[in-house]
């Protein structure tokens, strides 16, 4: 990645401060949504010469502004990428709340373009900042979500959060099939609009659970406040 110098960010800080305050709510806003496919769009790919005039957040490598105002990249590839969500800012050490999401439009849960590997990248990158019995791995289903744009949140198992009703869940052997796994078991129950939780399988392997509400405030800890 090219080094960028600091100050072609700083020439644009007044209108992109603007557009941060717009867009700082936890949950990225209803507003506009499509703050994470422009984010992925466009402030991934620091080559660009008109990179700081196109992207509302520069990586955080490249600029010194606030947490808000920036996009800290955990993990990227061609096909996705992994940073950090705006919920981690303020929040004490340890708290941990990042997104995966695919370089190319996707929508979400219920697009038939969504990309097995999501599953396994977003996984890797949750091994690296938590023990694997407390990663957890988030969905929303489109009524419950902010933005139009698959991602899926890795963030903390609540513990004792998991729904007693094994109805709803479905073990897998490999990070691959969930999505398979999670229309499946949807089909089961005649569920339209849900959302699917990925979490390691008390027998091995790991566990799908899917909800017609939010996973991710259902099960994890998705916030620090």
């Amino acid at each position: 990645m090219p080094n960028l110098p600091r100050h072609r960010c700083h020439k644009v800080v007044l209108s992109i401060a603007l557009i941060a305050f717009l867009t700082s709510a936890p949950s990225f806003g209803a507003e506009n949504r499509d703050i994470l496919w422009d984010t992925v769009s466009t402030c991934i790919d620091t080559s660009a010469v008109d990179y700081c005039t196109r992207c509302s957040a520069p990586r955080s490598e490249i600029d010194c502004r606030t947490c808000r105002n920036t996009t800290q990249v955990w993990a990227e590839s061609k096909e996705f990428v992994v940073v950090r969500d705006r919920k981690m800012c303020d929040c004490p050490e340890g708290f941990v709340h990042g997104l995966a999401i695919p370089r190319s439009r996707v929508t979400g849960v219920e697009d038939p373009d969504r990309p097995d590997g999501i599953w396994e990248f977003a996984w890797a990158a949750g091994a690296r900042r938590l023990p694997e019995n407390q990663i957890a791995l988030a969905v929303n289903p489109k009524g419950r979500r902010g933005q139009d744009q698959l991602h899926v949140h890795i963030v903390r198992l609540r513990s004792g959060s998991l729904p007693a009703d094994t109805r709803r869940s479905v073990r897998v052997d490999t990070l691959r099939t969930v999505w398979q796994a999670a229309a499946g078991k949807a089909a089961q129950l005649d569920l339209q609009d849900y959302g699917v939780l990925v979490t390691k399988g008390a027998a091995g392997g790991y566990l799908v659970v899917i909800d017609d509400g939010s996973p991710e405030y259902k099960f994890t800890q998705a916030d620090c406040r």
